[in-house]
């Protein structure tokens, strides 16, 4: 069965920091993972992604405050995330992608007061 598990939402406030991971299972050779978000009444963006070689891009929003990494034998990712916004208040998914799909997590809440 495939699984990716989202974790480490929460509420901080402006400024803070929270570091989300993502562990997969039932999903083998995944090549690119990636982490997107979703505010209310906006579509789906890429946050970040980096492939199994561990090269990264990242959206310019985040450039310089959030930092995607992975550990490949544990088929998981993380996102450090650093001087949140209230703008980054999102529901954030994690993606893995293999050469034939795509295969999402249930999302995280993240929350940024002002």
């Amino acid at each position: 069965q495939v699984q990716l598990v989202e974790s480490g939402g929460g509420l901080v406030q402006a400024g803070g920091s929270l570091r989300l991971s993502c562990a997969a299972s039932g999903i083998f050779s995944i090549k690119a993972m990636g982490w997107y978000r979703q505010a209310p009444g906006k579509q789906r963006e890429l946050v970040a992604a980096i492939t199994s070689g561990g090269s990264t891009n990242y959206a310019d929003s985040v450039k310089g405050r959030f930092t995607i990494s992975r550990d490949n034998a544990k088929n998981t990712v993380y996102l450090q995330m650093n001087s949140l916004k209230p703008e980054d208040t999102a529901v954030y998914y994690c993606k893995g992608d293999t050469d034939y799909m795509g295969y999402w997590g249930q999302g995280t809440q993240v929350t940024v007061s002002s």
